[in-house]
């Protein structure tokens, strides 16, 4: 009898990591049907699943952009069907059909479970769309990785309550909900028996976590489950918030081996009354002690993100800002110039800031964070670090990689000599020799962990 030809499914997932959670979830759904099999190469597809995102304007112009491109191998190649799932279509629900034609199926982000039946109407040349409770959809699932194999992300929860003025993530991800330890913990095996080594640990809120299923913040007590219940030798806090930072997570910091001294911690700016426009919790106090409580952990880099002309911001705001960068001495920062976003307060504020203005003040403050990252890289050379390998470059016959004050994909690489054969995966000792721009430059020295 001969063998049925499959359905072959390419994804293209955008924005941020807690996105890309969600379409390994539907890889895994598509993975477990017979007739189905994933392709990498999009010209080779009968279906493309574009999960997109909605954030702000740059983000949705890239998800429609990629709509669009895709939207031409229906004209050349083999493409049958395009289906949008994610911030974008559960934002623009309405409109994606009416705007994008190309499109054959949208999905909100409480119907991932929706991805087959999508695939199964649309191959018959049926539109499909499905808007499910996104308060009421189901957090965890199977999941094919999408990162390399050693690195994965894990979403504790799902939705954000703090209501920002100037974001519209509560509306497109709806409330705050908690996945439950035992759940998180569970998962956390599953991927350190695939040979995860380095856990990153993400949600819109990392730090609220648990507040609404046990009453509290569990932020510290889940990490210490995961410590003690693996072997998964990093682990990382993303997306954590001034407010939020308890004696209990600074505790785990200092006495806890395999959290790493890193936490991503975007204060947004400084200045008390742009602060309180933009509805953030605390003030200026509250985040000059966030700052100086973490920076009591021997080691500890934090890295920010501030938006710089928000409605109102004064010269005399921005000038605040960047005193206090300068003060602060962040080891990772970056810059957002904001973007004003339909269905948010703060696009009907007064005083927005002209758009020149805005990239100048981008450039201002990118500026004097260069200068301090070039002072504190100075300091860095002859020192030791532990990174993790990522790969060779055989042009030019260095290995690269990551030290633990180094994020995935939004952060710096170190690039290292060695006449070892060193395993993907694998912990080694580097000497830095070399800083240069953002990025460090060593060679390999010591044990080898492999």
């Amino acid at each position: 009898m001969a063998n049925t030809k499959k359905i072959k499914v390419g994804f293209v997932s955008l924005g941020c990591p807690k996105n890309q959670v969600d379409i390994e979830k539907m890889l895994s759904l598509v993975d477990s049907e017979e007739s189905y099999e994933i392709v990498t190469e999009d010209y080779e597809a009968d279906v493309i699943i574009i999960n997109t995102c909605g954030f702000i304007e740059s983000a949705k112009q890239e998800s429609i952009e990629n709509i669009l491109d895709v939207a031409w191998l229906k004209e050349n190649r083999n493409l049958k069907s395009i289906i949008v799932t994610g911030c974008l279509s559960e934002r623009y629900r309405e409109q994606i059909f009416e705007q994008l034609p190309e499109v054959d199926a949208v999905l909100g982000v409480g119907s991932y479970g929706e991805i087959i039946r999508a695939i199964k109407a649309t191959l018959k040349g049926k539109r499909f769309s499905s808007f499910e409770d996104k308060n009421t959809c189901e957090l965890g699932g199977d999941r094919i990785l999408t990162t390399p194999f050693y690195s994965a992300y894990l979403k504790i929860a799902e939705g954000c309550d703090n209501r920002c003025t100037y974001c519209a993530i509560p509306d497109i991800r709806g409330k705050f909900r908690s996945r439950p330890i035992e759940d998180l913990v569970e998962e956390a095996k599953i991927l350190e028996a695939s040979g995860v080594r380095e856990l990153n640990i993400v949600a819109q809120d990392t730090t609220r976590y648990g507040l609404d299923l046990y009453g509290e913040y569990k932020l510290a007590e889940l990490i210490k489950r995961i410590s003690a219940e693996t072997n998964i030798p990093w682990i990382r806090l993303m997306y954590c918030y001034p407010d939020k930072i308890t004696d209990e997570l600074i505790e785990e910091f200092k006495t806890n081996k395999k959290l790493l001294k890193y936490i991503d911690l975007p204060i947004q700016h400084i200045s008390d009354k742009i602060l309180k426009k933009m509805n953030r919790h605390g003030g200026s106090e509250t985040i000059k002690d966030a700052v100086a409580r973490l920076r009591s952990v021997p080691g500890m880099v934090i890295r920010t993100t501030v938006i710089v002309g928000f409605p109102g911001e004064t010269e005399e705001d921005f000038a605040e800002l960047c005193e206090y960068i300068k003060e602060a001495r962040f080891d990772k920062f970056g810059a957002f110039t904001y973007s004003r976003e339909e269905d948010t307060p703060a696009y009907d504020f007064e005083d927005q800031i002209d758009e020149q203005v805005k990239q100048d003040r981008y450039d201002i403050i990118m500026g004097e964070q260069q200068t301090i990252v070039e002072e504190m890289n100075t300091q860095k050379e002859g020192k030791l670090i532990t990174a993790i390998v990522e790969g060779y470059d055989p042009d030019n016959k260095v290995f690269f990689g990551r030290c633990g004050s180094d994020a995935p994909e939004i952060d710096s690489k170190v690039y290292f000599t060695g006449n070892k054969q060193l395993k993907v995966g694998s912990f080694v000792n580097v000497k830095i020799t070399q800083c240069m721009d953002y990025d460090l430059y060593g060679e390999l020295l010591g044990d080898i962990n492999q």
